[in-house]
This record gives structure tokens, sequence and C-alpha cells, in this order.
């Protein structure tokens, strides 16, 4: 998302936190894009959250914006979770990814659901970006499959009428 923002002209700061959480915990990454200069690479409030796990949802939940959106690799949000001022996607990325013959692409399917979900960025600037830093052709053509995967996934959401939590 970084390296797509930085491609596509924005501002953008990325503050990883790799710290005791690392394993099987929370860790996080706050990405800001903007196309005014950003003043501070923390994120208090967000407009967007990738959950990757329920603890990860748990934390950072709260933090979403009225209006924002919540994107939670599961197949059901705790029924203690759920927010109806936020628009809620709820995918198993890395079950989609591994039907692509790989679970370790999960976050490659969340990104292609980000996109489709927000408009965030072009494909094509996202994808030009992932050509840059996956110096692999086997792992780039793998992330392309996997991004393809996660925008079709959103894309089969919105077509499902439902005011309940979207979920695949």
């Amino acid at each position: 998302i970084a390296e797509a923002g930085m491609d596509y002209g924005l501002e953008v700061s990325w503050l990883p936190s790799y710290g005791p959480e690392m394993r099987s915990g929370t860790s996080n990454c706050h990405v800001r894009l903007s196309s005014r200069p950003v003043d501070s690479p923390l994120v208090a409030r967000s407009h967007v959250l990738i959950a990757l796990n329920e603890p990860s949802l748990r934390k950072f939940l709260p933090a979403v914006l009225p209006g924002g959106m919540v994107l939670y690799n599961g197949t059901d949000v705790p029924e203690d979770l759920r927010r109806g001022d936020v628009t809620l996607y709820t995918l198993p990325f890395f079950e989609i990814a591994d039907r692509e013959g790989t679970a370790k692409a999960g976050n490659i399917v969340a990104l292609g659901a980000l996109l489709e979900a927000t408009g965030l960025l072009p494909l094509e600037v996202v994808d030009h970006a992932m050509a840059r830093v996956i110096r692999s052709d086997k792992w780039l053509e793998i992330d392309r499959r996997a991004l393809s995967r996660g925008i079709e996934a959103v894309r089969s959401l919105k077509t499902q009428p439902s005011k309940e939590p979207c979920h695949a």
C-alpha cells in the first residue's frame, strides 16, 4: 500500500510495530496516504482497518471512525464486536489464498479486497509496485492471483443485499 501510494504521487507514512506481539499476537502497521503532507505517522483514529485475526479486531476496532470500513479475516464477527456505524467485510483471506496454493498470500487477498472495497488506489499502480518489490517471478504470479481473488471476493459480496455484516 505504501509503495503504491508513493508511486501514485501521494504523501505516505508507514509505521510498523514488531514488538513482542509478533508471535501470534496483535502486531500492526499504521499506513497513511494523503494528498497533503502527513503530519504524524501515528494513526489514532482510522478510516479503514484490516484485521487479520480476532485479537487485532478487538484491539483496533474501537479506533475506526464512524462511517469507516473494516475488512476482517474470518467467516463471522463475534456479536460483541459488531458495529452498525462501519461497513464490515468478513472474508477468510488465508483460506481464499490457500485455494491458489499458498495461504501465505492471505495478506495480498486482503489487499485486493481493500482495493475493491475502497477504490483507494488504481490496480495498475498496485501491480506495478508489487512487480518492483517482489523479486521472484513465482511469488509475483501467486500474489497477482491472490490480489484478483480478493477483488473478486468483495465484488461477490457487494452483489448480496444484506443489513448484516458481509460474509463470504
